[in-house]
């Protein structure tokens, strides 16, 4: 393709919508993680906590800036974002030259510099992270919340530099996960999934919190995926966001445009 790094961003760009999401607003209030980890509570409780203050809204919008670091090499977009929650998340470029949605079912995007588009379901995300992905365990991850459903499994807690380190009682012997949990807001710190056999690793990192509108929300991330001896850096911020308010999802895929096809 003309542009490869390009590609790789709108490719990443999916992937973080696996991983991450970013949401700061000029009214909102940063939520200040002051609190102190303790030893005496459970994996249960910190499980139950984590579950409690999920995000309860139906639309959100903003604008994101996304920065891709990929060796000495360094791209920045700004998009606007929307999603409704448990039904579309959706990325527009300004004059909408490149665009991006998800839905439960599909995963599209197209790109106006070389006349391309992709159009096919989680699979590409799956194998990317290697691990079976679907529509909600995507929106989790934007909204800091756990991929699966941590009542399914026994975990084992213990603390680690202030945070709660959840891991399941049992890792799966294909992929190994972690997770840190803030003892203020009961949010995700960090992600960790790591394949020995394929030699990757996905570290994301929720620098900061906010409160917009009663819900806490990801206000910083920095996400870092590293696959043999190849390493991608991405940064985030989303700015001027609003909850509960009417949006729209424009999506149509230019006639004449050539489909890609990643293996």
């Amino acid at each position: 393709m003309k542009t490869p790094l390009f590609f790789k961003f709108i490719r990443f760009s999916v992937l973080i919508l696996v991983i991450s999401s970013v949401f700061s607003c000029n009214s909102a209030k940063s939520v200040i993680a002051s609190g102190e980890a303790s030893e005496k509570l459970t994996a249960k409780q910190v499980i139950k906590e984590h579950s409690r203050i999920e995000a309860n809204f139906k639309t959100m919008q903003s604008r994101v800036k996304i920065d891709l670091i990929d060796g000495d090499k360094e791209q920045g977009y700004t998009f606007s974002y929307r999603m409704e929650k448990d039904k579309v998340i959706w990325l527009s470029a300004p004059l909408g030259l490149a665009r991006m949605m998800i839905t439960p079912e599909k995963v599209k995007f197209y790109n106006k510099s070389d006349n391309t588009y992709f159009d096919g379901n989680y699979k590409l995300l799956s194998d990317f992270v290697g691990i079976e992905l679907d529509f909600f365990k995507v929106q989790n991850i934007l909204l800091g919340q756990a991929i699966f459903d941590l009542k399914e499994e026994p975990h084992l807690v213990s603390v680690h530099q202030n945070s709660y380190a959840l891991q399941p009682k049992e890792q799966n012997v294909l992929l190994e996960l972690f997770y840190l949990i803030n003892p203020s807001h009961f949010k995700m710190d960090s992600l960790q999934m790591q394949q020995q056999s394929e030699k990757r690793f996905l570290q994301v990192d929720y620098s900061s919190y906010q409160n917009v509108d009663k819900q806490i929300l990801p206000q910083n991330i920095q996400i870092s995926a590293v696959e043999d001896s190849e390493q991608v850096m991405v940064k985030m911020e989303f700015k001027s966001v609003t909850l509960n308010e009417e949006v729209r999802f424009p999506f149509n895929i230019p006639s004449g445009y050539k489909e890609i096809i990643i293996e």
